[in-house]
Formats: C-alpha cells, structure tokens, sequence
C-alpha cells in the first residue's frame, strides 16, 4: 500500500505492507495488545515499555543546517548541525525499511489556537506510540479531516538504527528535525518523549519569527473571572502541583503559546511523571490513569495488575501520558486569556532567595533566561552539598533560537500587558540544605492566591540588597517573619556570604549571554557591593 503525505514544497510517497488511518483510542490498544506491545492495568490503562531509552536522548537531537537555518538557529551545546544530504539519505532508507512494515497514521494539530496551529500527520510502527500522539496532540473533528493539509510530518520507526559511520549520527538512536523540509525522524529509540518535544522544538522555531508568537515551557490555569496564570519551573520546583489548582480551570501543564490575544495550550493531553504517585498527593492524575491512557516503564505488585507507582527498577522517569479532558477542571479548548501574572517557580536549595517576591521587567527577563533552580546532596551520585542548576528559559533543551529572542518577546509582553510577575521559592527558609527547613506547601499556595487575588498589591514591599527582588512585608494567611529570607537565618552573617556567593553563580553562568542581551535585562542582575 502507499500513503501519499503532503511535505511542503513536495509530496512524499510513503509505501508500506499495511497502513492503518486514524485508528480510534480502542483499536489502537487492541492492536498493542495483539502486536505484545504492552498490558493492560488493572484501571484499563496501557503499561508499556520504552525499551533502551527511558528519556529524551539530548545529545543525539539534530537540527538540519541549511539556507533557513544557518544563521537563524543557536548553534552548540543545545542545537547540532546535521547536513541537508545525510537527512534526504537517512529518509530514503528509512522509507526503504517501512515498505514491508505495517505503519500507523494520525492527523492532529499542535496549538489550541486555529490562527497558528501546526496540522501534523505522525507515521508509526507501533501502535501506543500512535495512541500517545492522538493522546498528546489535539484531535481533529471529522469536518477538520475533510480537507487536512499537512504542515509537519513525523516519522518515528524505533526499530531502525542508523550506522553512525554512514549516516552522520552520533549513535545508532538519532531525533532530526528538518525545517524547511517539515519532516521530524526519529528511529532507534521507543521513548515517545521524542515526538511530543521535537515539535514542541518545532513551534519554539516558527512561532516566535513567524507569528510574533512567545513559545514557552510551563503550565497555565484560569481563574473564575477568566485572569489566565503562567507557571514556569524546572522538575522539581512544584510546577505541575501548584497550577493545578481546584478553583481554577487548567490550560494546560507544560507547553504554551501567548499571542496578541490569547495564551493557548500546544497540547492536548498531559504527559506526568508517576514515580511515587498517589491518589492523596496527586488525586487528578492518579483518576486520569484509566482506559485510553498510557503508563511506561512502570511495573505492577507482584501477583497483581496494580501499578506499583514506588517502583523504580525501569527509571525513576515513569510517566503517564492521557488526554487533558480526563482532568475534570480542564477548559475547553484550551485557551486562555492575556496573563495577569506569571510566576517563576525555583527550588533554592541555599535558602537565599524569598518564598516569594515581585520582578522588575528587566529582572524578568534576566531570571527567564536564567532559568535558576538547584539540585541538593542525595538526588544524584557525587552531589555533597547544594548545587545551582540554570537552564535557559527553563527549556534550554528545546530551543532553536537564542534565549535572549524569547526573552526579549517576553519583556515586550509584560511591558504592553502590565503584567505582573513573581519569583517563587519552593525551596529552603531559614539556612541552607540540611540546616534549614522546606518551605511549607501550604504556605507557598496561600502566598500565589493572595498575588493571584490582588492582595499583594495593598502591603508594601522591602528591596532585596543583592538580587534586587521586591519582598512583600505582609501576607494573608503566611507569617510575615518568613517573607524576608535573612530574617529565617539565625546566623546572618552566613545568610549574606550565601547570597553572594549564589549571585557570582547567576553572575557566572550569564556571561555567556551577556554580549546579546540589552541594557534592560543586564540591569535585572544581581548587584554585589
């Protein structure tokens, strides 16, 4: 059988020995269970593995380097070249192996918003993958069926290897993004990690030159007076936990766009990670892992088909992957409007930053494009003490062009819009890892309501000495005591060394922005006497 697809600006002609059109969540699992592609939970979800790769591979992410992209990607330790020639090779021969295969066919879209939606059609060789995208990606009604038109094709074949020595990878596993082709190929890795973010890579290139559009990595809610929210965080900064709030509705938990006029979900599921899940921690997620969803590399309790959500003996990286109405307060579609505010969540291991302070614009844009959060001594081999961890935009992975581009999009925003923003730590008050104590959950959620509902507009506010922030002096429902971080520390001579010596780290880890960045965000640095 061939499929003809639409690539612009030709058509490729894809052949393989059967070839399944738009496969309903039903069929889709009955054909994983036939081809022994996984399980079924005792909930009716589908387990299944990802096999070698249990994560994106970042290192083994190319992006072709042509006439679009040459001068316009930021090339380097995030973005590698691959040659227009090895990708239009490595096509053919993954072509050449689909002829006998039996492939998986799925239109969707990528972007709640019509005006700059992307329409996608995925090629699989195994079924869940294909039920992961209808589950992560938007799903088309039939009248949008009727006269689809391709804008960007993935093929995902994870049982093909390439030959490095051939074919330009760095191993036999590869994620290529062609741009001006609109072709993404994955093969050698069953991680269906990689579709969902190779487009969002995608969009975080075309949005933002095309449109005007800022792409962002975090999640969004609603409130009940329709005031949208925006929530950035790296894992482990309470990203996922603090939006989803059960007073207000759910735009979407990790990939966004904000126009002119709206901040839109690129998403149309939620992909969640499971280690140590529970119904009294996580009650939306655990009810949503139900028939249709997906859970990989998890394993059940013996003698049982109840997943053992505290089993780690695959990855500690186990994920759920369901569609975003299985939340109930989800909105629909997932839209929202301009931000009122926006919040930069961090996890600071020394205890130096407040539990929560207000940003300039241009300390906005500096602390985006630092993307600051910090590991502490246990979470992995060889870490003693606190560790600060920056990543750019708090996605650096997934960004084709320069941080400052998106940064520089982001402050033109907050200027026009007057938005409000806010840096949250969910860290360490009153000393540093293994001294001081975990900022209180309970805490942290009341002081986000009372700058969601406005009341931190009427206290008046204390000027960090190093970082510059604004400390509220008072906040409902929170002890003022713990609002100005050095106030927590017995010992404030150590609280000033601390702060210093974590300001020479964002100081640090700046410089290699620095010669591209404007007056207005040099000036959100911290400032060292």
């Amino acid at each position: 059988m061939e499929l003809l697809t639409e690539i612009a600006p030709t058509k490729l002609a894809i052949k393989a020995k059967q070839v399944f059109h738009n496969l309903s969540p039903a069929e889709l699992i009955e054909a994983a269970l036939q081809n022994g592609e996984g399980v079924l939970t005792d909930t009716g979800a589908l387990m299944c593995d990802t096999g070698k790769f249990t994560g994106r591979s970042p290192k083994d992410k190319f992006l072709v380097c042509d006439d679009k992209t040459e001068n316009t990607v930021w090339w380097g330790d995030v973005n590698f070249k691959f040659s227009p020639e090895k990708f239009d090779a490595l096509l053919y021969k993954m072509l050449v192996f689909l002829e006998d295969k039996r492939i998986y066919v799925r239109q969707a879209f990528a972007g709640a918003n019509p005006d700059y939606r992307l329409s996608l059609e995925i090629i699989n060789t195994q079924a869940w993958h294909n039920l992961f995208c209808n589950n992560m990606f938007i799903r088309p009604s039939q009248d949008d069926l009727v006269n689809f038109s391709t804008d960007f094709t993935i093929i995902c074949v994870p049982e093909f290897e390439a030959d490095p020595a051939v074919d330009g990878t760095r191993q036999a596993n590869f994620t290529i993004v062609d741009m001006s082709r609109r072709i993404l190929l994955i093969g050698g890795t069953g991680y269906a990690g990689e579709m969902k973010k190779g487009i969002f890579t995608v969009l975080n290139y075309l949005l933002p030159q095309e449109n005007g559009v800022l792409s962002m990595h975090c999640s969004a809610n609603i409130g009940e007076q329709g005031d949208t929210a925006i929530f950035f965080g790296l894992s482990g900064t309470g990203k996922t936990t603090l939006s989803a709030d059960p007073n207000r509705g759910l735009i979407g938990d990790d990939e966004h766009g904000w126009s002119e006029t709206s901040v839109f979900n690129f998403e149309g599921g939620c992909y969640a990670k499971v280690i140590d899940l529970s119904r009294e921690k996580e009650p939306e997620i655990f009810d949503a892992i139900r028939y249709g969803s997906i859970v990989e590399n998890t394993r059940f309790i013996e003698g049982t088909r109840t997943v053992d959500y505290h089993n780690n003996s695959v990855t500690e990286n186990t994920r759920t992957a369901y569609p975003i109405h299985y939340i109930p307060n989800a909105v629909e579609p997932s839209v929202g409007g301009i931000p009122k505010n926006i919040f930069f969540l961090t996890y600071d291991a020394f205890g130096v930053l407040p539990p929560i302070s207000k940003l300039t614009v241009g300390q906005a844009m500096y602390h985006f494009i630092s993307g600051y959060t910090s590991k502490v001594a246990g979470t992995e081999m060889g870490i003693k003490e606190p560790q600060a961890t920056f990543s750019a935009c708090f996605g650096a992975a997934f960004l084709p062009l320069h941080p400052t581009k998106y940064a520089a999009l982001l402050g033109e925003k907050i200027h026009q819009n007057k938005v409000n923003v806010w840096l949250i730590n969910t860290g360490m008050t009153g000393g540093s890892y293994g001294v001081g104590n975990r900022m209180k959950l309970s805490n942290t959620r009341a002081m986000i309501t009372a700058a969601l509902n406005g009341d931190l507009n009427k206290v008046a506010y204390t000027k960090h000495p190093i970082f510059g922030m604004m400390i509220p002096e008072h906040c409902p429902y929170v002890v003022s005591d713990i609002l100005n971080p050095r106030n927590t520390w017995a010992d404030k001579e150590a609280y000033d060394a601390t702060a210093t010596k974590l300001a020479d780290m964002f100081k640090y880890n700046f410089e290699k922005y620095a010669d591209f960045a404007d007056e207005e965000i040099l000036a959100g640095s911290p400032v060292i006497n």
